[in-house]
């Protein structure tokens, strides 16, 4: 984990442009071989409102959220009085010559002077940025020349313009800022993405042609991505009434042969339980991506939690199988959504990808995925009887019924092997229990957790998610202060395997859960299935996302 990062906050109200700012700066990085780690804060308000755009970046791999500010570009007041106390000691400031900045190392703009109109402000602080950090502006301006093509040459040119002139005359006030780390040499063709960007790519690359939803904040950009890349691949997206409406009609999508995503976070899906059970009972494949922000309730509706664990995996009146996944990067996004696809069809039952704000919205630089390393993505079993012995839910050894061309009957009451409605109790056993034995499949072929470090550790970080990060570099922070630490990382949170983990918790000295959350949702539900009682906990549920800082303060206390 890098110890040679600069941390870039752009701070200013919702509809001032300061994700515009960012956007551009971390793909000026990214393509010049910088890593980035992007943490975007926001309030639920069109305008108005302290929002954040922060960049983490460096020449080494970044594994969380940093605690202190290297260079605050500050679109307003509100930004340098909520932010004075986040300074590191070599932090600049850079903000309007009108805006009260009394920091001792202030860059006072005259964003007026540089630029002909308000709307190329934000242009005007990109090239300031790139001043201070010394980076390369011909990446910046074609970058810009990409973006306002469509606009016309005359308003590319106007943006070249003020770009060079804003980073002429911060070049000029020569700031006493140490420069960038060299990036590499020759750095890798990388793309930018965020979580829920590789959510949709992985649904896309597994052969999702369907996605219906209702936006809901922080899952909203996954639908749009679909809508964006799948419109070529003739994908079928449809914004609905409401939740209810959202995942009924992804069953119906399911039964006539579709592959279909539902993107929601909790307060939606909690108006899908019922249709959930129906996916359950039916024997019908749907994937659900669940963006999780903190509740009950509507709650903190633009802030980050992992507090939905126990509800996706006890969603739904009844018992049935289900499996639920847990990326914890943007890779893992892609490709465990893509995995999710092949559970679902090859089980035919419900699985889910839980993400959260911070993960849904952090950008990262990832090489681009080879879709020919990809596992093909299991198709339709289909049933080798003739059509007309055909039955939906044939009783079988793994619970699995075979498809077929035949006339289907299906039921949302109980129902026999032909799909027609029964009420005697030797049949609904029969039924449930076939249902059930899936379990012993999916659980089967779950992905360990994985671990990082060596076996038996002094300390093991055991997290799950999007936590995965923070708790890496925490630990390398431990390593450096003597303490042997280990993280190990559940990707799939459900059914849980002890064979996979257990281990390593035997291994260790010392474990501790790291959680998003207020009561240790994962050490609840281990010990609920293993009887392992996991009690030394490091808990976030402020609507920040975990950090390495929060995880090492937090040590100190319960260690």
């Amino acid at each position: 984990m890098s110890d040679s990062s600069v941390n870039i906050l752009v701070g200013g109200e919702a509809g001032q442009g300061l994700a515009t700012i960012g956007q551009l700066m971390a793909k000026a990085l990214v393509r010049t071989g910088y890593e980035v780690l992007v943490v975007q804060d926001y309030l639920s308000r069109i305008r108005g409102g302290h929002n954040t755009f922060c960049i983490r970046t460096g020449p080494e791999p970044l594994g969380g959220p940093a605690a202190q500010v290297d260079i605050l570009v500050a679109l307003d007041e509100e930004s340098v009085a909520l932010r004075k106390g986040q300074l590191s000691e070599r932090a600049v400031v850079v903000a309007d010559e009108a805006i009260r900045a009394d920091h001792g190392r202030s860059l006072r703009v005259p964003f007026k002077q540089l630029a002909p109109k308000p709307i190329f402000f934000n242009t005007v602080a990109l090239g300031v940025l790139s001043s201070i950090l010394c980076n390369d502006l011909s990446v910046l301006e074609e970058l810009l020349r990409e973006t306002f093509a469509k606009k016309g040459d005359a308003v590319v040119d106007e943006n070249l313009k003020v770009l060079r002139a804003a980073h002429e005359w911060a070049t000029g006030m020569k700031v006493a800022f140490a420069c960038m780390p060299p990036a590499p040499a020759k750095p890798k063709s990388r793309i930018m993405l965020n979580g829920n960007e590789a959510i949709a790519l992985g649904a896309l690359a597994a052969g999702c042609n369907f996605c219906s939803f209702y936006p809901m904040t922080p899952a909203t950009s996954i639908a749009l991505t679909l809508i964006n890349k799948g419109k070529a691949l003739g994908l079928v997206a449809e914004q609905v009434e409401d939740e209810i409406a959202a995942i009924n009609m992804a069953l119906g999508a399911s039964y006539a042969g579709a592959r279909p995503l539902v993107p929601t976070s909790g307060g939606g899906f909690a108006l899908m339980c019922e249709g959930v059970s129906l996916a359950g009972i039916t024997e019908t494949p749907v994937v659900v991506a669940l963006a999780q922000r903190p509740g009950p309730a509507t709650g903190l509706p633009t802030r980050t939690e992992q507090a939905d664990l126990n509800m996706v995996v006890f969603a739904g009146h009844g018992e049935f199988p289900r499996a639920v996944f847990a990326p914890g990067s943007v890779e893992q996004c892609f490709h465990l959504t893509h995995h999710a696809f092949g559970t679902a069809e090859r089980w035919q039952v419900p699985a889910f990808v839980l993400t959260d704000q911070y993960l849904a919205d952090s950008y990262r630089a990832v090489e681009p995925f080879d879709l020919d390393e990809l596992p093909e993505t299991p198709g339709p079993l289909l049933s080798p009887e003739k059509p007309e012995g055909y039955r939906r839910y044939e009783i079988t050894a793994d619970g699995v019924s075979g498809l077929s061309p035949a006339l289907v009957k299906v039921d949302s009451d109980e129902h026999g092997p032909e799909g027609c409605i029964i009420e005697d109790p030797a049949t609904r056993i029969a039924m449930n229990e076939k249902r059930l034995r899936k379990n012993v499949g999916l659980t089967a072929e779950v992905i360990a957790p994985t671990l990082y470090g060596d076996a038996g550790a002094d300390l093991l970080l055991v997290c799950w998610g999007s936590s995965l990060g923070p708790c890496l570099e925490a630990a390398e922070a431990l390593k450096e202060r003597g303490t042997w630490t280990g993280v190990l990382h559940f990707g799939q949170v459900w059914p849980l395997d002890e064979a996979g983990f257990g281990p390593h918790l035997d291994a260790a000295r010392r474990v501790v859960m790291v959680e998003g959350n207020a009561t240790g949702q994962l050490a609840d539900l281990i010990c609920r299935e293993t009887g392992r009682r996991l009690e030394n906990r490091v808990l976030r549920h402020d609507g920040m996302p975990l950090s390495a800082a929060y995880i090492l303060a937090s040590l100190d206390e319960i260690l």
